[in-house]
């Protein structure tokens, strides 16, 4: 995806200034910059993110799906990382809520960069019903250690993190383990006990991530 082929500019806004999402400066080490593609003033709307396996089961895609959408018709925006799996189905449910109903997406490569390549549609759809979120330059394309620091970002802007499913060693506890040191809520969803991807979640219940069976888990947690 290029820059011109949605109608929503790229704007640029850097530490300090007007725009700057307040919640970013509790970060040790806050983005200089961030690049912003669609209508900065989405930045004032409360965020949770959703996030998870890129290898989700059906059953992680549909509580994905399930959780995005109950807690965005509360007035959310829902924030994740445009990843495959559970990050893409909680994007993709609450643009199917409709125009009223937002959701962002922070990058880990420059704004004009969609990847994985086959979200460039779901790129396409956030930016025009939402925001997609980058520190990284213009055309800067994919690297491993862009990731973690992607995963920063997500954990400041948002006041929750509900990790749907995860392995042991999945991106998403690096994500649920700074928004507790952040001191946001983490939640997590608990699943069979001889399945990777719940090992994850088990492990953060165990270390003091919230239980979550269904949205109103989370809801009564969180107050905005």
């Amino acid at each position: 995806m290029h820059i011109s082929s949605t109608p929503n500019p790229v704007t640029r806004i850097d530490y300090g200034s007007y725009h700057y999402p307040s919640r970013l400066y509790d970060l040790y080490d806050p983005p200089s910059t961030l690049y912003i593609y669609g209508d900065i003033q989405l930045l004032k709307i409360p965020m949770i993110a959703v996030v998870g396996s890129r290898s989700a089961s059906l059953e992680g895609l549909r509580n994905a799906r399930l959780f995005a959408q109950a807690l965005s018709k509360t007035g959310a925006m829902i924030l994740s990382g445009l990843a495959r799996g559970i990050d893409s189905a909680a994007h993709q449910a609450t643009i199917e809520l409709g125009p009223s109903h937002h959701t962002a997406a922070v990058l880990g490569t420059g704004i004009d960069v969609v990847y994985p390549r086959q979200n460039i549609v779901l790129s396409s759809s956030i930016s025009t019903q939402g925001l997609l979120i980058s520190e990284l330059p213009i055309g800067a394309g994919p690297k491993a250690f862009h990731f973690p620091r992607r995963n920063r970002i997500i954990a400041a802007l948002a006041l929750g993190v509900v990790v749907i499913e995860a392995a042991k060693k999945s991106g998403s506890l690096i994500t649920a383990r700074l928004a507790a040191d952040l001191g946001r809520e983490v939640f997590a969803l608990p699943g069979p006990i001889h399945r990777p991807n719940s090992a994850g979640c088990h492990l953060l219940i165990q270390q003091g991530a919230k239980l979550a069976f269904q949205p109103d888990d989370v809801l009564e947690e969180l107050r905005f």
